[in-house]
């Protein structure tokens, strides 16, 4: 199977020996975004909220990118530095997802990179329609 890397410089590049995404058939497979500005390369100021916006700015990049959007993504996997911050984070999730309702799970981890307090990374499907709400 051919892959094809997909990179977007409206989000931040890579931090790490990884790929912003990489595109299986009609599979795009993100890897993790922190609350990066890609702009300035730092962590956007305003805790959890501030910083889940800001990765949902940086998955939508790197799937326009990849000729898709939010509303192709089937499964997010979610890590927060503090579950007490869950029902901000849930409320932003919704507003960007709608009734698109990714598959999802949301855990609460140690550390992240650079000392964000959410990462998401996600799985889109791309074969029908891509981009299609």
């Amino acid at each position: 199977m051919q892959r094809e890397w997909i990179a977007s410089e409206a989000a931040p590049a890579a931090i790490g020996p990884y790929s912003q995404a990489i595109k299986v058939g009609p599979w795009c497979i993100l890897s993790g975004q922190i609350g990066l500005d890609p702009a300035s390369g730092k962590m956007v100021e305003g805790g959890i909220e501030a910083q889940t916006r800001q990765v949902l700015r940086n998955l939508e990049a790197v799937l326009a990118a990849a000729g898709g959007g939010l509303a192709d993504v089937v499964s997010c996997r979610v890590y927060l530095m503090d579950l007490g911050d869950f029902q901000v984070f849930n409320g932003i999730y919704e507003e960007a997802f709608g009734a698109t309702r990714p598959a999802r799970a949301t855990v609460q981890v140690a550390g992240l990179p650079l000392s964000a307090s959410v990462e998401i990374e996600a799985q889109a499907w791309l074969g029908n329609g891509a981009g299609a709400a």
